[in-house]
């Protein structure tokens, strides 16, 4: 499925025309092309490489899937790559979709493979700065960034989110609690990991386009890269405190479990020496040998005292070191 758009002189002219009908508007350069291809087949590469001449290395890798976010540069045009990222709020699980870019002097193609990147968003970007559409194809490219970059800063914000609720469940004492925290500690990782493949080229790529040498962004449009590249460095940032935070939590709910089984332990140890003092005397005064009160009521009583008292004795002092 295609989609286009026509700019003149930074007016909207035409939309969802032929895609066959660009090669009539691309030599003018009054105009400014926009050809969008969701899920392409050969035969749409075909034609996007005989309407725009592009380099059949750029090509290649626009049809191979998980390239790394980059910004090739080709005599005629650049190769943008870049991914649109979702994260689902109720699993945490983290979703990419790969957009390629070729970008000429007048005319931006985009590819795209999924639904995770909803192009109506860019559209709209476009449609609410019409003062900035005489930029020609830097405004097109802006507006592009924009969303994904929004996109990976959005993602980083939820995932922040999903760690500060599972702080709260670090220090909980229930079974479902604990199963709780590693799993999702373990998730939340794993996306931050596969974030940051996605997060963190993307500031070279933007860094590159602010280059002079390709002539891409105006002096209108820089302050618009700008604000770009410091939401690319933002997210980096924050998507590298977050994998520090959550290696912290990993530890130390290690710890925390460490130290709970260190006082069950102790508990334990501690009742199994109380209930030891009266087997130790009960087995003393059950020998079949005569001994003080062997055989009277006062061995019975003289027994039974000194296990209450001596297992009195230990509570209490396990009590006061809490021990129990």
């Amino acid at each position: 499925m295609t989609r286009t758009r026509l700019y003149r002189n930074g007016n909207l002219e035409l939309e969802d025309f032929p895609a066959q009908d660009i090669s009539d508007y691309i030599g003018d350069p009054d105009c400014t092309v926009w050809l969008d291809v969701s899920d392409p087949d050969s035969a749409d590469f075909e034609m996007i490489t005989e309407e725009f001449g592009l380099h059949a290395l750029a090509v290649e890798d626009a049809r191979q899937e998980h390239q790394r976010p980059k910004l090739d540069r080709y005599r005629t045009h650049l190769f943008l790559s870049a991914y649109a990222v979702a994260l689902d709020d109720a699993t945490g699980e983290f979703g990419s979709e790969e957009i390629s870019a070729f970008i000429t002097q007048n005319a931006l193609i985009t590819i795209r493979k999924g639904t995770h990147c909803d192009m109506d968003h860019v559209v709209e970007r476009w449609d609410n700065a019409p003062d900035l559409a005489k930029q020609g194809v830097g405004f097109l490219v802006h507006g592009l960034l924009d969303y994904l970059v929004d996109g990976h800063f959005n993602a980083v914000q939820a995932l922040d989110d999903r760690i500060e609720a599972l702080e709260d469940l670090l220090f909980e004492d229930g079974p479902q609690q604990i199963q709780e925290v590693q799993r999702t500690s373990f998730e939340l990782r794993k996306s931050l990991v596969k974030l940051r493949r996605v997060v963190l080229p993307m500031r070279e790529v933007v860094n590159s386009l602010l280059r002079r040498d390709i002539h891409l962004v105006s002096e209108q449009m820089m302050p618009y890269y700008q604000d770009v590249y410091d939401h690319v460095l933002r997210a980096t940032e924050w998507t590298e405190s977050l994998r520090d935070l959550v290696t912290t939590v990993m530890e130390t709910n290690l710890t925390v479990q460490g130290n709970r089984m260190n006082m069950i332990m102790k508990k334990v140890t501690s009742w199994a020496a109380i209930i030891a003092v009266p087997t130790a005397v009960t087995g003393f005064y059950g020998q079949n040998v005569p001994y003080p009160g062997f055989g009277a009521q006062s061995g019975f009583w003289a027994s039974t005292i000194i296990m209450i008292v001596l297992s009195v004795l230990l509570y209490a002092v396990f009590r006061r070191r809490d021990w129990i």
